[in-house]
Formats: structure tokens, sequence, C-alpha cells
């Protein structure tokens, strides 16, 4: 066969190894050749294609990002996305799909397959969104990197008797928030899973100081106070209808310091939190999933999701993947509440 393979939406850490594992195994097990499609869904939409075999794989293991590039296209929105990606795909000779990706791309590659495009997928976000996976690739990475940079901020913090409020991302989802809080020892961990009480948050951060600590406060920037006031960047929706979110970080320090009267600055990790070196762990995985989804393609398993289930990577159907967004529940974010203000 020949195969295309395409990484969409936000990137993250862990993609090459994916693109890796698929491309040696592809070839080197089952003889399949391979052609990289570039940019997401404008790949195939446009026809924009590199060469992908074994040599363009080695040394990608480590690198962070994506040597195919990716954007947030949506064909479903362009004019006849569909058809042209259809023709694009016989013109080049591809049988079928390996779609790296999170919710947005995901939703794409199932309705394609609904619509007879051979596609097989593979769960990436930092943000460990997606269903019927346990964990996604890139976010024990993004964890990692807000949990240094909250250790590192404690010092600063203390040295100036100041209250630090850390944004992470996390539009709808507060993994990254929650496990980065939990290990980085945060004082106030903030999600969009629960509305927030800024009075009670001000309470916390001047227990904190009681003790003669300075706060550490993380907060997704998802995360919405009690009258569900949602901080936009702007209202520009992208192709997928999301808006930009970014400022609740800045909004929270400045409440914070009216209430309190001591000092609150910002932090925001933004895009390093994609950035980088993919931790052992996402190495590690996404290897694993890319190697079961050669499989899938190779024994014809259409219209699946390569998964991890404990500790086994599994098939699941796309449909159910993207079905519904994977959150925090709230059993788990009253874990972390113990160690609010103390």
């Amino acid at each position: 066969m020949r195969i295309g393979v395409l990484t969409g939406g936000g990137d993250c850490p862990g993609l090459n190894a994916v693109i890796r594992a698929v491309v040696r195994k592809g070839v080197a097990t089952y003889s399949h050749e391979f052609v990289g499609f570039r940019d997401g869904w404008k790949g195939p939409l446009e026809g924009l294609s590199r060469p992908l075999g074994i040599a363009e794989v080695r040394g990608i293991l480590p690198r962070g990002g994506t040597i195919l590039g990716s954007s947030r296209t949506n064909p479903f929105k362009i004019e006849n996305g569909v058809e042209r990606i259809k023709e694009n795909l016989a013109a080049q000779g591809v049988d079928a799909l390996i779609a790296i990706g999170g919710e947005d791309t995901l939703g794409v590659a199932t309705k394609l397959h609904e619509l007879g495009v051979h596609v097989v997928g593979v769960p990436k976000t930092i943000d460990n969104d997606l269903g019927a996976t346990d964990y996604t690739f890139g976010f024990d990475t993004a964890v990692n990197i807000a949990m240094e940079a909250i250790d590192r901020l404690h010092t600063t913090a203390e040295s100036h008797h100041r209250t630090l409020v850390v944004e992470v991302m996390g539009r709808h989802a507060g993994w990254i928030a929650l496990h980065a809080g939990l290990a980085g020892g945060a004082n106030v961990i903030l999600l969009p899973e629960r509305q927030f009480d800024v009075e009670q948050v001000a309470g916390y951060v001047e227990k904190r100081f009681q003790h003669q600590y300075a706060p550490i406060v993380v907060v997704a920037e998802g995360a919405q106070p009690l009258d569900g006031q949602m901080v936009l960047h702007n209202q520009e929706l992208d192709s997928f209808g999301h808006v930009r979110l970014g400022g609740i970080g800045q909004w929270l320090a400045e409440q914070l310091e009216a209430k309190t009267g001591k000092e609150a600055r910002t932090v925001v990790l933004g895009h390093i939190q994609r950035g980088g070196t993919p931790t052992a762990f996402d190495r590690v995985l996404a290897t694993r999933l890319g190697l079961q989804a050669i499989d899938a393609v190779h024994e014809g398993d259409w219209g699946k999701m390569v998964a991890m289930q404990s500790t086994d990577i599994v098939r699941v159907p796309l449909a159910e993947a993207t079905r519904e967004l994977k959150t925090v529940p709230l059993e788990r974010y009253a874990e972390a509440e113990v160690f609010f203000g103390s």
C-alpha cells in the first residue's frame, strides 16, 4: 500500500516519534510506501506532500514539533473540501491515511471515514482530553514543563513575598493544571470544570501568607469565575469554531492584589508547554501508538483510533474517541483541594 501520514491541530512533543514508528515498521515489516502530507488537512486538501521514507525519519525521535508541519484547516468548512481530498489522494496513489491529531483532527477523520476514506487515527494532545484513551502523548511533557516552571517560581515568590499566578493551557479540560499544580505544590488550582469564587481564592492566598510562605496559584486558560464570564483574547473564531483564550491569569492576579493588598504577578506559560524535546514517557507512548497504527492500516481496520487503556494499546472506533471530551472528575479535584491555602 501507499499510505499518507499527516499531523493536524496544535503541535506537541512526540509527533515525530509516531511518524518514525509508522514508517520504520511499515517499510521494514510490511514493505509499504509512505507519503507525508504537509500542514494537517491542508496537505491532502491542496495536494501538498513530501517523501517519507526511512531516511527521512532518522534522528527525529527526540525532536519536538512535527517534521510534516501542522495547521487547523477544516476541509468541511471549505467548498468541495472532501471531494478535493479524495481527488488528491487518488492522484497521488494513496490507499489510506494515518491522521495524528486531537479532537478536531480526528473529528474530521471520523467524518471522512463515514464518507469512504480509509483512515486510522492516532490521539495527540497536550490537554489529555480525548475520550477512549487513558493518556495522550504530549501531556506528560507539558506537565513536566509546567511543573519545572512552578518549582522555579516558588523561590522568587518567597523572596519578594508576592503571589504568583501561573496560567497553563487547558481550554475545556484542566488536566495540565491539576497534574502540574499537584506535582509543583501549588496552593490553589483552578480548572475549567468548576467555576471559582475569587473571594475564596483570595482567602486561600491570605492564609498562605499567614504561614509566612508565598502562594502559587495555577489556573487553566479556560477557568471561569462564578459569574461565568470567560476571559478571551479576542472574539475571533478558528475554522473549528474555537475562540482564542488568554488573560484569565492577568485578570486573576489583579483581583487578588486588590483583595489581599499583596503584590501579585502573572506568568503565562503558553506555547512553551508545546515545545521542545518529549519526555521518555511520551516517546515510548508515541512509538507504541505508531506501531499499532500501522498494524491497523495493514489489516484494513479502518475507522479506528489506537488508544492506551491501562498499559495496553488497543483499537477503538474513531466515533467513540471523539464523542465527548474527557474532563477532570470532581473527585480528582477534591484530592487537590486538601492542599489549598496550606
